[in-house]
């Protein structure tokens, strides 16, 4: 469990200090998410988005358990 939080951290602690290289990549804004701007409301749902990044992290999980 130790070592588990260990790496989560690390790889918290990267995600940060990479996040202005990360924000310029697309997601969040792929084709299919939704996006709906009226006067004064604002609605966004990156539903492909979350598609892509669960079929990555499936596919990352599935070699791993090989």
């Amino acid at each position: 469990m130790q070592r588990t939080l260990i790496v989560l951290g690390i790889v918290i602690a990267a995600i940060g200090l990479a996040w202005p290289w990360l924000r310029r990549l697309p997601f969040g804004r792929l084709p299919g998410d939704i996006h709906v701007v009226r006067d004064g409301f604002s609605f966004h749902f990156p539903i492909v988005t979350c598609i892509v990044v669960s079929i990555v992290i499936s596919v990352i999980l599935w070699i791993f358990r090989r």
